[in-house]
């Protein structure tokens, strides 16, 4: 799998592919925002959202016509992550492989630090 690896947070070419895909269908600008928000049931959850609004503190991952923007807050429990795109037998979704996460929920949508 490659990807972006200078950056502290990595895209893999399949989550590129599958963003790039999703934006084309919005408005001229959007962007995937990713964020991390407290609630989900270890602690803390991944919100995903389609903008067109960016902010000049934002980490901008931009990779064959992927953009994907990460928020100051939300940057230091990513720090190090890999997102993932996965298509298997139990559907397609986002997945972010965390190495700050010490425990996750069985979907992977939310996490513990």
């Amino acid at each position: 799998m490659s990807e972006v690896s200078e950056l502290p947070v990595s895209l893999t070419d399949k989550a590129a592919r599958r963003i790039a895909r999703v934006l084309s269908r919005e408005a001229p600008g959007a962007a995937l925002r990713i964020s991390v928000e407290g609630g989900g049931c270890s602690g803390f959850q991944y919100k995903y959202d389609i903008v067109t609004a960016r902010e000049a503190d934002d980490l901008v991952l931009a990779r064959d016509g992927a953009i994907v923007l990460i928020d100051p807050v939300s940057l230091p429990y990513m720090e190090g992550s890999q997102i993932d795109f996965v298509d298997d037998l139990i559907g397609q979704s986002f997945q972010i492989r965390n190495p700050n996460a010490v425990a996750s929920c069985g979907c992977g949508v939310s996490f513990s630090v």
